[in-house]
């Protein structure tokens, strides 16, 4: 056996759920709607395990490769095929698409129970899965680029949910005009892959580059740069993440996809997926390494104080995907995949869990005005710690183990190496500070200004947070080593990400070290000191002004590219169409119709000997248009028969 016989069902399966709902779910009973919706990623996720389990027991035929049978785009030399490719990095990546995705669905049944458009959700959550998996098995460049795109307007649909609230419809379009600076980039990429390789097959691209050695900086690391842009458009990172932060006004589970399974992961698995080209440029790596420390660093600081429970725990997303450029671009991309995976565990479980408690408190998501809710939550409040543990990095938590080969793997990278060590150790003690901000404003404490009626949790929201927080109490202990082995084939890993020895322990000791201090900052201003923070705001007005405004990005951005713009748009629409072609058009024809007028005009004088002597010239022209094509006639008949008659 040489194919696994199933593999095109696991993005079709979600495709079909999204037809299924969206072209009937309004004209049929919400259970049927909730069935196929659920169905459709747990069957992908149960072809997911079986075709792990396949692998296993035929390791020989990876990677597993299956093409349409006619041939995609076939233009002269062109040849690219809709190829799916299985390997070890796609597999782990399904798993988490498919298993934390239908975590989602699951939770989002219970979220989602009273919400217009309850089927439009789950079509769109459905076409959502269905375009990551393309992306995740695309064996070439363009089939990845279909699923890039397709993860792109389906997120732009789940993000302005609720078009009619205009926030909403503005932060939809806001991540899809965004994410299309980043696009052009990967395009750009795509077309210097085929004038340089004459291929996007990615396995193609990887044998010319071993063949031949000369392939060094140069036109690769214009190639790798290009693909980098891509990555940080998807992947939120400097200088495109602002449309995540926005990507809040979705529904609470969209803000959970988005940020732990799919889309957001995209542009770090896009790194490791093309890492031979990558490889080839060392120059390349480290403006990776750079953007994703710089990332993790300075969105860390903005969610230091921000009061939106969602909001903080999006510039902790944003951070944490610093983290995993970081990890591949010190060429450790096992670690950066171990810790998206890691990632997916304890952002969904924490996303879910502040949905859990904006349910709850019947839609409020200002921190401020929460406090006590320990009481009333207390299984939400237990799933809560457990996310807040592993994000902070404690042991044994996931994000220990992921967190820690990052910044070991950073650490032995040479002189930038330490640099983004400890860039990286800083990001992680503000990591630590602001999860515990968060936990102590909305759990402990008294009850603030919220004095409305708790709504009770359904089963359905609380299942998979319980899940979710086992995996990320035990997800970590695969260990780096085990999964970097596994990985190896599909990332090209040269070495074991981590090894032990005093100085792992060491780095160890050292990230539990500022992920305690972190703690013990958090408890001393929000519990022990709760005036704290505003003296200190007080006393360093700039500072904190300038953290709570984002660094003023966004109004800069709306100074320097939007608003320009919207000018040249505004002139362009007002004066070159409206004035000069619509008016000028206008203008043209309203003289023709006044030109035609005057002549007309003077037809109709009034008086009948003019009339007369019109008629009488019409009645002439009219008898000469008739008469003189038959005198022509019979003067051609009679030339003929005259000279007929001379022969």
């Amino acid at each position: 056996m040489n194919a696994y016989p199933h593999l095109w069902l696991i993005p079709l399966l979600p495709f079909a759920g999204f037809l299924f709902n969206g072209l009937l779910g309004r004209r049929l009973p919400k259970l049927l709607v909730t069935t196929v919706a659920l169905l459709a990623p747990l069957l992908a996720f149960g072809f997911v395990v079986d075709a792990w389990l396949f692998s296993a027991a035929h390791p020989a035929v990876f990677p597993l490769v299956e093409t349409c049978p006619q041939a995609w785009i076939n233009a002269g030399a062109l040849h690219i095929d809709f190829s799916l490719v299985l390997d070890q990095l796609s597999l782990v990546m399904l798993l988490v698409v498919t298993g934390v995705g239908f975590l989602i669905h699951v939770y989002s049944v219970g979220y989602m129970s009273d919400e217009e458009g309850y089927a439009r959700y789950f079509s769109y959550l459905n076409l959502f899965l269905f375009f990551m998996t393309v992306l995740v098995l695309a064996g070439n460049a363009l089939v990845m680029f279909v699923g890039w795109e397709g993860v792109g307007l389906a997120s732009y649909l789940l993000i302005g949910f609720y078009f009619q609230k205009k926030s909403a419809a503005d932060a939809g379009k806001k991540a899809f005009i965004v994410n299309r600076i980043g696009d052009f980039g990967f395009l750009i990429g795509m077309f210097l892959l085929l004038a340089n390789f004459g291929t996007l097959t990615f396995t193609e691209i990887a044998t010319k580059l071993g063949q031949d050695p000369g392939w060094q900086g140069g036109v690769v690391t214009v190639i790798a740069l290009c693909l980098l842009l891509g990555a940080t458009g998807k992947s939120a990172q400097l200088p495109l993440y602002i449309w995540l932060p926005d990507a809040m006004e979705g529904p609470t589970p969209v803000s959970a996809l988005i940020h732990a399974a799919t889309m957001v992961t995209a542009g770090v698995y896009m790194i490791a997926r093309t890492h031979v080209l990558f490889d080839h440029s060392p120059f390349a790596l480290g403006v990776v390494a750079v953007v994703g420390a710089a990332t993790a660093l300075f969105a860390a600081t903005i969610g230091t104080v921000q009061n939106d429970i969602k909001r903080v725990l999006a510039y902790s997303t944003i951070s944490q995907l610093g983290f995993m450029f970081m990890a591949c671009g010190v060429a450790a991309y096992s670690a950066g995949i171990f810790h998206l995976v890691t990632h997916a565990f304890f952002k969904a479980l924490l996303f879910l869990a502040a949905g859990s408690v904006i349910h709850a408190v019947g839609g409020e998501q200002d921190l401020r005005k929460m406090g006590g809710l320990w009481r009333t939550l207390p299984v939400t409040f237990a799933i809560s710690t457990v996310g807040v543990l592993a994000i902070a990095g404690f042991f044994p938590f996931a994000g220990f183990f992921s967190k820690d080969a990052i910044l070991y793997a950073a650490f032995e990278h040479g002189m930038l190496g330490r640099a983004l060590w400890v860039s990286g150790l800083f990001s992680a003690l503000l990591t630590s500070f602001y999860v515990f901000r968060l936990w102590y404003l909305a759990f402990l404490g008294r009850p603030r200004s919220y004095t409305g009626r708790h709504h009770a949790t359904p089963w359905t929201m609380l299942g998979p947070l319980v899940i979710l927080a086992l995996l990320s109490i035990g997800g970590g202990w695969i260990g780096i080593e085990r999964f970097s082995a596994f990985l190896a084939p599909a990332t090209g890993a040269r070495r074991v990400e981590g090894g032990g020895g005093h100085l792992e322990m060491i780095l160890a000791l050292s990230t539990t070290a500022v992920a305690l201090l972190g703690l013990l900052i958090a408890d001393w201003l929000y519990r022990r000191r709760p005036d704290a923070p505003a003296e200190l705001a007080a006393a360093l007005p700039h500072g904190y002004k300038l953290l709570a405004h984002k660094y003023y990005v966004d109004e800069i951005y709306g100074a320097v590219v939007v608003k320009p713009l919207l000018g040249f748009s505004k002139f362009i629409l007002e004066w070159v169409v409206d004035v000069a072609i619509l008016g000028g058009l206008a203008w043209l024809l309203g003289g023709i119709a006044m030109l035609t007028g005057a002549i007309l005009q003077r037809w109709q004088s009034g008086n009948l000997r003019s009339y007369a002597a019109w008629l009488a010239a019409g009645a002439a022209a009219l008898l000469l248009f008739v008469l003189v094509p038959w005198a022509t006639v019979l003067a051609s008949l009679s030339a003929i028969h005259l000279g007929m008659a001379g022969h």
